[in-house]
């Protein structure tokens, strides 16, 4: 079985592909999941720590329209 070393970088990537996918700007995502504006844009960006929890992963998914297995899938692109 082969783990995927960059789980959260996989994530910030389909994060903002389904986002942009579905023309939702950041600011918008940002409400929808009740989080700040600059919280998505961390959560998004590859220099931020991995702080996000298993809650607003599931309430982007939610908010996105698309199952948290699509989120972290490694190959989605």
């Amino acid at each position: 079985m082969k783990f995927d070393t960059d789980i959260y970088g996989t994530i910030r990537r389909n994060i903002r592909k389904y986002r942009k996918e579905r023309g939702i700007t950041a600011a918008k995502l940002a409400e929808m999941v009740d989080l700040s504006h600059d919280f998505i844009r961390a959560i998004e960006s590859e220099k931020v720590a991995n702080t996000f929890s298993v809650e607003t992963l599931y309430r982007i998914s939610v908010a996105l329209d698309v199952s948290l297995d699509k989120l972290i899938e490694k190959n989605s692109d």
